[in-house]
């Protein structure tokens, strides 16, 4: 995952100094699982030898991979684990962004798709029918360790603890009634506060496409790919996502960064507990805002769109 986890604690919740590291030793257990940054992790196992086999994996992995796979239908394939390949051919991989051939792109996007993972319920086992499948957790993996981390906090007695992973991606426990005072903000916007919201029992994640780009022919291609297309996404600035969830923030905020206000609307219609809010990319500034979320309490707010409507 690659990110600095932090649990937060009420002053008065001292006690729990000791429950707070056991779930932090828990993000590193998760780590070592589910990095494609080892090679001893279980997904690179899965990564090496799925194209050949049916791997069989630990049941926790399985079912972020099913969650994942449903993910992927639901956001008509705006978020995928599968787009490594592509996320290679333009050099964000190595840090040394390009811009690629059509040519180069369209032979990645052959080992693009969920549709090329088979996962096998019965045997808790992922096989891919094709060679080049590679599994990446990075836009889903910080969210399940939150959950994760959050169960077992609330196991050990804790009913009040902020939890966040590489900044991004928050769970919030308890905070008594009025719960954790936090501010939306986007990096592109100079770490402009969209708005300050305080959130109890509920999760957030914040996906944008400033950390990584390349510029050419004056035009900037940030290094968040729609795994439809290949082609870096574009019009969405940033996207926050809250809902019950962390594992569904973390990936439905880079869906919504990628295919932007058509799937925010339509997933919040679909899906209630589910706030989503986007900093356009515009000459205006524009910020839209979709759904609500219980737990979710929106204490200042920027010039908001609700729905595509003033």
């Amino acid at each position: 995952m690659a990110c600095r986890f932090e649990v937060v604690l009420p002053g008065e919740d001292a006690r729990f100094v000791p429950a707070a590291r056991t779930a932090l030793n828990l993000a590193d257990r998760l780590e070592a699982r589910l990095t494609v940054f080892r090679d001893t992790s279980e997904l690179s196992r899965v990564n090496r030898l799925a194209a050949d086999a049916r791997v069989p994996v630990h049941p926790g992995l399985f079912d972020l991979l099913r969650h994942a796979a449903d993910l992927h239908a639901t956001t008509d394939g705006a978020f995928d684990i599968t787009s490594t390949p592509l996320s290679r051919c333009w050099g964000f991989l190595r840090r040394a962004a390009q811009v690629p051939a059509d040519d180069s792109i369209s032979m990645a996007r052959e080992t693009v798709g969920m549709h090329l993972v088979e996962l096998d319920e019965t045997a808790s086992s992922v096989r891919f029918t094709k060679p080049g499948v590679e599994l990446n957790l990075g836009s889903i993996g910080k969210g399940y360790a939150l959950d994760r981390m959050g169960e077992k906090l609330r196991r050990l007695g804790v009913r009040n603890a902020l939890i966040s992973a590489g900044g991004s991606s928050i769970l919030a426990l308890g905070a008594d009634r009025d719960g954790w005072p936090i501010d939306v903000t986007s990096k592109l916007r100079d770490g402009m506060s969209l708005a300050k919201l305080r959130l109890r029992d509920v999760a957030m994640a914040t996906s944008g496409a400033g950390e990584q780009f390349v510029v050419e022919g004056g035009r900037r291609f940030g290094h968040v790919l729609d795994p439809r297309t290949g082609w870096p996404a574009e019009g969405v600035l940033s996207a926050t996502v809250v809902t019950r969830d962390a594992t569904t923030a973390d990936a439905l905020a880079t869906a919504c960064l990628i295919d932007g206000t058509a799937l925010a609307a339509r997933y919040c219609a679909a899906h209630p507990e589910t706030l989503v809010i986007l900093a356009l990319d515009d000459d205006r500034g524009t910020v839209k805002m979709f759904g609500a979320c219980t737990g979710a309490t929106i204490m200042r707010s920027g010039p908001w769109v609700r729905d595509g409507h003033r």
